[in-house]
């Protein structure tokens, strides 16, 4: 389900926490009158009616002082390439410019539309609010700890992320209603007990919310599930697979995986085509960036760590230098890598991926997906975009 990101940006003690405390009417934040009380983003999910769900960023102050400081300040600015509406927080008491230009920068960079809040309007008088307002004509004029305006923030707030556009269907526009969909799904040594994983969740969820009927089986009966079927509109396999279920499944059927979909859903996926299709240029010792969004224990059967490398070596005879990023923590020396390769980005919003390509493309350096690469690797690269008349 689309959840908007909303990051509260500002200057230390410009009133950022109360803020979130007031709109989300909990306390949220930790509260103190000493400049840098919060230390690290702090994320809040509620329910703004009548819009649904939004995920709220606390971030801390944007002047922080010190090498400690300074890295507050990467860590809050980072969470801009997930932000889909920003609100920034100025003290009416300290009404700095240099600040709110360079925010301004930022937002533009990653087209993130944004609110202007000017805080603490109960710690002055009428006039001098007036003749502010005739400088910031479009900021909202609150105080949050006396709730001062704060239903006003929230109606722009409401409008703003209806402006916003939605993230597209995984499935639902590439499946006629009424559509028949398979979803493939191994049950191995890296399958959690108990449940699915979050992308094969998300697939059936668009699939029942779009009408598709969802069939979903096991590599190991897969064969007699297609026998039982007729007239199956797409298998979407684990791309860990894809030459078994490439075998298994009818050339007339149309075959992607779950990491192709996201790469679309999320991302840019002529973006993650094109960079796959570089493999070919790369050389003896180039520094190959792995990242993933999640965190989770290795083993021998990694798909990142472990498989990725050794396929990718094996296709190219080259000898390769692999680095691994996991989190947030991606934009660094971007340019020493001649391939970026990503994970699905299940764990992340659309934002988040789309900004990720855009620094890449920033560097001149390729990227592609697990999925793409998987793919590609196997040589059925086409067959897998055939669904999306790339």
């Amino acid at each position: 389900m689309y959840k908007p990101t909303i990051s509260i940006y500002g200057k230390r003690n410009a009133g950022k926490s109360s803020l979130l405390n007031a709109i989300t009417e909990q306390e949220v934040s930790i509260v103190s009158s000493i400049e840098g009380t919060t230390t690290d983003p702090v994320k809040k999910s509620m329910e703004l009616t009548p819009v649904g769900p939004v995920v709220f960023i606390d971030t801390a102050g944007i002047d922080d002082k010190g090498e400690l400081g300074n890295l507050r300040i990467k860590k809050s600015l980072d969470t801009a390439r997930r932000t889909n509406i920003a609100i920034y927080v100025m003290d009416i008491l300290d009404i700095d410019k240099e600040y709110l230009n360079n925010m301004e920068i930022l937002f533009k960079k990653y087209n993130i539309p944004y609110i202007l809040v000017i805080n603490k309007i109960d710690m002055v008088d009428e006039n001098y609010i007036d003749k502010l307002k005739l400088e910031y004509p479009h900021g909202i004029f609150v105080s949050s700890t006396k709730r001062i305006n704060i239903d006003k923030l929230k109606q722009e707030l409401i409008k703003k992320i209806e402006e916003v556009e939605a993230d597209p269907p995984i499935v639902g526009d590439l499946v006629p209603y009424n559509g028949k969909v398979i979803l493939v799904v191994p049950i191995d040594k890296q399958a959690p007990k108990g449940r699915l994983i979050l992308p094969q969740v998300q697939v059936i969820r668009d699939c029942i919310d779009n009408g598709i009927k969802c069939y979903v089986l096991r590599d190991t009966e897969l064969k007699s599930g297609l026998e039982d079927l007729e007239d199956v509109d797409l298998v979407i396999t684990d791309s860990q697979i894809f030459k078994k279920v490439d075998k298994i499944v009818p050339k007339d059927i149309k075959l992607t995986s779950f990491s192709i979909l996201f790469a679309r859903h999320k991302g840019d996926l002529k973006k993650l085509v094109d960079g796959v299709k570089t493999i070919n240029t790369l050389k003896n010792n180039d520094n190959i960036l792995i990242a993933e969004n999640c965190t989770h224990n290795t083993t021998h059967e990694d798909i990142g760590r472990v498989k990725i490398p050794t396929l990718l070596q094996k296709k190219t005879g080259k000898k390769l230098n692999f680095h691994f990023k996991t989190g947030y923590d991606f934009s660094e020396n971007l340019e020493k890598y001649s391939l970026v390769i990503h994970c699905g980005g299940c764990m992340v919003n659309r934002k988040e991926i789309q900004s990720r390509i855009m620094l890449c493309n920033e560097k001149q350096v390729p990227i592609t997906n697990y999925g793409v690469l998987l793919a590609y690797l196997n040589d059925i690269l086409d067959r897998t975009l055939e669904i999306f008349d790339y």
